[in-house]
């Protein structure tokens, strides 16, 4: 097994005890993404569309930084602090995935971090990991 530890400066740095994602072999293991602007560490202003565009712009950073993009990512995980941003998400989510989309979960929670409305996490395998 191998294992390598993802970090770039285009996405927020942790804030906490963890790594931007963690490849093991050719499977990299995003770490949540909140709507943070990497370089100003803090929250965007603009509501809930301009937090659910950062926090895909953050992931796609990660993605890159591991070999990949967006369109890479396998499982995705959202978690929304109010569940009527549903239909706002999946419109945004069309304009950064085509298809086959990633399979997904959206989950509503009582609160996340910097009291942001959006976060996401998931797993990534970049094309040059594929073996079909």
């Amino acid at each position: 097994m191998h294992k390598e530890i993802i970090s770039t400066p285009n996405a927020p740095a942790a804030i906490g005890t963890y790594s931007q994602a963690v490849k093991v072999d050719t499977t990299v293991y995003l770490s949540g993404q909140i709507p943070l602007n990497p370089a100003t560490m803090e929250v965007v202003s603009g509501g809930i569309e301009a937090e659910i565009r950062q926090v895909f712009e953050n992931l796609r950073a990660v993605c890159q930084a591991a070999g990949g993009d967006l369109q890479d990512i396998v499982k995705l995980n959202i978690f929304l602090t109010d569940l009527n941003n549903f239909p706002i998400l999946n419109e945004i989510m069309g304009n950064y995935f085509e298809q086959p989309y990633p399979a997904r979960a959206a989950i509503g929670v009582a609160s996340l971090p910097k009291g942001v409305g959006v976060e996401m996490d998931g797993i990534l395998v970049p094309r040059q990991g594929y073996t079909a």
